[in-house]
């Protein structure tokens, strides 16, 4: 801001009432949109001048010069009432920044109470026949001019004093012209604050308002008699505008119509989505699964840590989670949540889906043991016999019982009603979310012909038994019997299982696995049986991870057949919701990495 003394500018043709800054002066738009509101300003205060002043009963009492009697004369005067156009000029002087001219309204609502009877009449004809209203409308044309003009001044007024404010705001905050978004949100903060400043009322002019309209209803009901007989004079007119009125009734519910079901659409993905971060998401179902994997690790070592029994008995349900059941519970539970906030809900639900036992027995067994004795006959002999007994002994026993149950058996267990209901809702619709946890792949194409294709053998010698047991799974609907073999009870996303399926029925051990970025990745990565999405040294039998989204995530898995030096071809479970074969581009950019199996 210059230091230098401000100079009135004048507008075209007239003296200015406004003081310009050197600000305002430099930036062309603001000065313009500035200049609009004072000539709006000025429209305002001439409509409002040619509002017709009220007029009351008055009296006027005489003495006859004759008689000497009092007469009284009674007559109808204009009030004096003053205009508030003085005090409207000066503080178009004074107001020094003029950030929202809101001095100008208030004044002039202190003498809308010339026409409230005429608002009143409007909010009541309103009520009445189309055709009357339009008849009333032109009936009262002449009479309510003046009034209409004061509201459209008043009207032009606002809309200018609201663009000088944004324009003004643009100037002071360069960053809300960036997008059309950011400008069109700026405007509606500016006409809702401007808005506020102008929404007192006068106790005085309400009650004004209900003495006139009285008055307006009377005048409506004597009006209504000559306006009907209008209406019959000019019916043919009126069935038009009144056709025309009902089309633009339907078009308006037509519209109507679509934006109730476009937000009803968008609020129905918002209420069955996970509202969770999608890491928090991830890292959570990884602390599941480390869970899991620590009472998987107790299992093995179980013999370790109870040294000495005679014998081990297992009885093991399997290990495993369907990992939506596991979001859908805690979405259900707290709507949104950050990974440090459930470990203990975690703990909780693994409680008590897990239950671990052991269980130590004691048996009383016998052995045949040969035993011999000597005796001497009477001649002095010696003799030896061996014969058998049976020795009671001790016989120690482990019992190892692992329960489990689903998460789905421990959310009913947990919920309410109507988190339970929600929890429903989540699991149908994975939570809008289907692959994030390596949900499979959505190609429903046909399987890649084989036929003719040469492969190319690495360095790394492969598992070929393994692919041919892979292929003959193609053609499976549905993931069924790798999901349940995993230990689901109901259908889950299966690429992994189908994964974990093969490696198992080919002698493979581990790893195990249903989730790709929760468990497989971290398996091959802490084995050191991980390689990059670049890696071309392939064998048969290596399990090839996928990233769709390209956000550092696996969401699909499969087993690698083998290539031909420019693409990889596979076998994947889920992938369409069956099992098919597969190729890429060696370095397409969704192989997110490789197991290596050899």
């Amino acid at each position: 801001m210059s230091g230098k003394e401000k100079k009135p500018f004048r507008p075209s043709g007239k003296v200015s009432r406004l003081q310009f800054t050197d600000e305002e002066r430099a930036d062309p738009v603001l000065k313009k949109s500035l200049i609009k509101a004072e000539k709006a300003a000025d429209k305002l205060e001439t409509a409002q001048a040619k509002i017709p002043k009220q007029k009351r009963l008055a009296k006027e009492r005489t003495i006859d010069a004759e008689t000497g009697r009092t007469k009284v004369r009674l007559f109808f005067e204009e009030t004096d009432k003053p205009k508030p156009s003085g005090k409207l000029s000066h503080n178009l002087k004074t107001l020094p920044g003029r950030e929202l001219l809101l001095q100008i309204h208030k004044e002039i609502r202190e003498g809308e109470s010339d026409n409230v009877g005429v608002e009143a009449a409007h909010k009541t004809e309103q009520g009445a026949e189309f055709g009357i209203r339009c008849m009333e409308s032109a009936y009262h044309s002449h009479k309510l001019k003046p009034y209409r003009q004061l509201a459209k001044a008043e009207k032009n007024t606002i809309k200018t004093e609201v663009n000088y404010l944004y324009q003004k705001s643009l100037r002071e905050n360069p960053q809300l012209s960036s997008n059309p978004l950011s400008r069109w949100q700026q405007k509606q903060v500016i006409k809702k604050k401007y808005a506020a400043a102008r929404s007192g009322k006068d106790i005085k002019s309400v009650q004004k308002t209900a003495e006139n309209t009285k008055k307006t209803i009377a005048k409506t009901a004597e009006l209504t008699e000559k306006t009907g007989q209008f209406v019959i004079r000019h019916r043919k007119v009126l069935l038009i505008i009144l056709a025309f009125a009902v089309l633009l009734f339907m078009i308006m519910a037509a519209v109507s119509s679509c934006s109730v079901m476009f937000e009803g659409g968008l609020h129905g993905i918002v209420a069955t989505s996970y509202t969770s971060e999608d890491a928090d998401l991830i890292a959570v179902e990884g602390d599941y699964t480390a869970l899991e994997a620590a009472i998987s690790e107790r299992i093995k070592n179980i013999e370790r840590e109870y040294p000495g029994y005679d014998e081990y008995r297992y009885d093991l349900a399997e290990v495993g989670h369907n990992p939506h059941e596991l979001a859908a519970y805690l979405t259900a539970l707290l709507q949104t949540y950050q990974r440090s906030e459930v470990q203990g809900e975690l703990q909780r639900v693994f409680d008590r889906q897990y239950k671990l036992t052991t269980t130590k027995v004691v048996e009383v067994r016998y052995r045949t043991e040969t035993r011999t004795s000597t005796w001497t006959d009477s001649n002095g002999k010696t003799h030896t016999d061996t014969y058998t007994v049976k020795v009671p002994y001790n016989y120690y026993i482990l019992n190892v019982k692992l329960q489990s149950k689903s998460v789905k058996f421990v959310a009913e267990n947990l919920l309410s009603a109507e988190q339970l209901e929600m929890f429903r809702v989540y699991l149908e619709t994975s939570g809008n979310k289907p692959l994030i946890f390596g949900g499979g792949s959505g190609n429903v194409n046909p399987s890649t012909d084989l036929s003719g294709v040469h492969f190319e053998n690495g360095t790394r010698p492969g598992n070929e038994a393994l692919v041919v047991l892979a292929k003959t799974q193609v053609g499976n609907v549905g993931g069924q019997p790798y999901w349940s073999w995993y230990g689901f009870n109901s259908r889950v996303e299966w690429c992994a299982c189908f994964v974990s399926w093969c490696l198992n029925q080919a002698g493979y051990s581990e790893p195990k696995f249903a989730g790709c970025a929760s468990q497989g990745v971290p398996w091959f990565q802490s084995h050191g049986q991980w390689a990059k999405g670049n890696y071309t040294d392939l064998a048969p039998g290596d399990v090839i991870f996928f990233d769709w989204e390209g956000d550092g995530s696996a969401d699909h898995v499969g087993i690698v057949i083998g290539t031909d030096g420019t693409r990889v071809y596979t076998v994947e479970g889920n992938s369409g919701d069956a099992c098919h074969i597969r190729d890429y581009p060696l370095n397409s950019n969704v192989i997110y990495g490789y197991g290596l199996m050899n």
